[in-house]
Order: structure tokens, then C-alpha cells, then sequence
């Protein structure tokens, strides 16, 4: 039985009750003195109080796709084999496709049509060896005949940690909701290459080169790119290419566009840091490398270093995020040729339903800054 089954959230529904009426009927028996009337007491309200608190986890579970699976949320790796095929001069090692499924979508008069292409991907980075899953959405015009010979504006998605890829297509609904604002032409078709940015789980490596460790931010702005296009019809760069997150991948996203504008053109970060910490999850990112810790700093970037010509893109919101007032500092510290853009909501958690209400506006402001001319 999976993490977000309907059965499971079920029985721990109908066991909350049933220990919740226990408690009620037995309580009176359990009212004498004695250590075992009390030991009684003690593990029926703890009972009850534990079902209580999975029930509602686990629904909050369905609702915002924090954890995929039991082995998720107890911080088990369990990595689908994958088929390796050996190179025999033709092969392409960077990307290979491990499945396919439609995106379907409700149009008006309850019309199902498929909205495009969503493949199940492996990525392996030339430079860096990181090997990650990922999803690739490919809008329905890419299987178009009279589009057979385009190429396509492209935005790499990265979602929050611990998050995982299926957040972005189920939680945040990213394929579902590009669909829409190129049927209704509010945005222009683009591919979407969508992960998290735990490429080398369990660990946060927060997009950074790590010395001596996992080259993250190589593999983000070198290595992803190249296998992409080694693959699909892409645009080049940095014009045909994007990137945007929320939380940690927000801070990613922002932190890429500024340091590599030969890549990306516009980078979105939402509800993002700003800079990268240092905890349990992360480790020691930096190994004493001063020059690391700094350029993991946007606000240092923005004062130190020579202004990219490059779009950014930061929300938050005026009550109910951490990052408010750092996001003002940011958006000030913009100087020529950097463009800076804004949303910011009235009101809005560090959460899935804050987010879908940013990333529409996000997306066709993003389609407005790619051209794959």
C-alpha cells in the first residue's frame, strides 16, 4: 500500500475513530487508581493522538506531494533499475528515455484532449558523472507535422528540497498548466525539463560545486543542457533557455541565470533564499573555499560582479513568507543590464497553493524572454 493510496489514508481514518471511541467507552473503567489504570490512560490518548496526527499528515501528504513513497519519507534511496546499453558508436549515454505518458486535459464541454508528452528520463553529465532521473514535457505542437523541423523555447524546472520531480507534475501541475497558457496563447509552447535539485541524494547540495564533492551547479548549467539537446528539438543559448523553482530550486534558479547568462536568458526563483545554507542536510558546502561560500551569495553576486544581461524573476508575499524583506533587498541590488521583475502576493505561505498561484504568471512571463530565433 503506497504513501498516498486511498486505502491507507483510509484505514488511519477509520483506526483515529475507532481508538477515539475506545478511549470514550473505556475511560471510565481506566479511571481508578493503580498503575495500570494509568498505563491504560497513558497509551490509549497516545494511541488515539498518533492516528489523529498520521491521518492528517497523510492527507496533507495527498494534497502537497511532500514525500512519493514510504521509502521517501523515511529517507530510503530506492532507484529504478535502469537499461544500460552498451556504446557502440551510436548511442546517446547522456539521456535515455525510460518511459512515456500522455498529459491529458479537460477542455470546455468536458472535451478530454491530450495536451502533450510527458518522458520519464535518466540524465548522466558528460563533465560531472552525476546521474539523475528527471521529466521532460513536451508540448503537443512538438509532435506536430507542420512544427516537425522546429525547435522550442526550453525551461529547466527544479522543485524544493526534499521534494521530489513528481511535485512539479502532480503538486504544482507544471505540464498541465503550460498546456493551458499556450492553448489559451497567452504563452508560446515550450519544452519543460523538470527534477529536483537533490542530485546526489540524500544530500542538499543547494546548486553548488562542492569542492571535492558533487559538481552541482556544473551539472545544472553544463552538463543538463547538452543532454538535452543532444535529444529534443531546444533552442540554443542562452535565448531558447530558462530556468525556475520554488524554495531551494527557486534559489537555484535565480543563482544559475546570474552566473551563467551565456546559458539561461531568464531565471524565476519562487519564495526562494538567497543564499545557501549550511546544515544537516547540506554538510560542509564549501570546505573553506571562500570563493565558493561567496558566489553562493546572490546578494554578494549583485554587488560584486559585473551585471548580466539576463531577466530575474522573484516572488514572495507580504504575509506568510520568510523571505519578504530579503526579496526587496534582492530586487534593489538589480543594476543594467540586469532586468528585475516581481509578484508579490497580499498574502501566501511557504507552500503548493502559494506556488500555483504564481507559476502561470511565471511561465508566460518567462515564454516572453525565450526566442529560439
Amino acid at each position: 500500500m503506497g504513501l498516498k493510496s486511498n486505502l491507507v489514508l483510509a484505514l488511519a481514518a477509520l483506526l483515529a475513530v475507532l481508538l477515539f471511541a475506545g478511549t470514550v467507552w473505556l475511560w471510565p473503567k481506566l479511571a481508578r487508581r493503580g498503575w495500570r489504570a494509568v498505563l491504560g490512560r497513558v497509551v490509549l490518548l497516545a494511541a488515539t493522538q498518533l492516528t489523529l496526527f498520521a491521518t492528517v499528515g497523510l492527507a496533507a501528504n495527498r494534497s502537497y506531494e511532500f514525500y512519493a513513497s514510504w521509502a521517501d519519507l523515511f529517507g530510503r534511496e530506492q532507484d529504478m533499475g535502469v537499461v544500460e546499453e552498451h556504446d557502440t558508436g551510436g548511442a546517446n549515454r547522456a539521456l535515455r528515455v525510460l518511459g512515456t505518458q500522455p498529459v491529458n486535459h479537460v477542455a470546455r464541454g468536458s472535451k478530454r484532449t491530450v495536451g502533450g508528452r510527458i518522458q520519464h528520463v535518466v540524465i548522466t553529465g558528460e563533465r560531472t558523472g552525476i546521474r539523475t532521473p528527471a521529466y521532460v514535457y513536451l508540448p503537443p505542437e512538438y509532435f506536430r507535422k507542420q512544427d516537425k523541423g522546429c525547435r522550442f523555447p526550453t525551461a529547466i524546472v527544479i522543485t524544493g528540497y526534499p521534494g521530489t520531480a513528481e511535485n512539479l507534475l502532480n503538486g504544482l501541475r507544471y505540464p498541465a498548466t503550460a498546456h493551458d497558457q499556450a492553448r489559451r496563447g497567452k504563452m508560446q509552447p515550450m519544452i519543460l525539463v523538470m527534477l529536483r535539485p537533490t542530485v546526489a541524494p540524500p544530500r542538499d547540495t543547494e546548486c553548488v560545486d562542492v569542492p571535492h564533492g558533487p559538481q552541482t551547479e556544473t551539472f545544472f548549467a553544463k552538463d543538463l543542457p547538452a543532454a538535452i539537446a543532444s535529444h529534443y528539438r531546444v533552442g540554443g543559448e542562452p535565448g531558447g533557455w530558462g530556468v525556475i523553482g520554488n524554495s531551494t530550486g527557486g534559489y537555484c534558479a535565480l543563482k544559475l541565470a546570474l552566473k551563467h547568462p551565456d546559458r539561461f536568458a531568464a531565471g524565476a526563483g519562487l519564495s526562494a533564499d538567497y543564499r545557501a545554507p549550511i546544515d544537516a542536510a547540506t554538510g560542509d558546502l564549501f570546505q573553506g573555499d571562500k570563493r565558493v561560500e561567496r558566489e553562493s551569495d546572490l546578494m554578494w553576486l549583485l554587488d560584486h560582479r559585473p551585471p548580466p544581461k539576463v531577466s530575474l524573476l522573484a516572488t514572495s508575499s507580504r504575509q506568510g513568507e520568510g523571505n519578504y524583506a530579503e526579496t526587496v533587498r534582492f530586487l534593489d541590488k538589480g543594476r543594467a543590464p540586469t532586468r528585475m521583475f516581481s509578484i508579490v502576493l497580499d498574502s501566501g505561505g511557504h507552500n503548493f497553493n502559494t506556488w500555483r498561484r504564481e507559476i502561470p504568471p511565471a511561465l508566460r512571463w518567462m515564454s516572453e524572454r525565450l526566442s529560439v530565433e
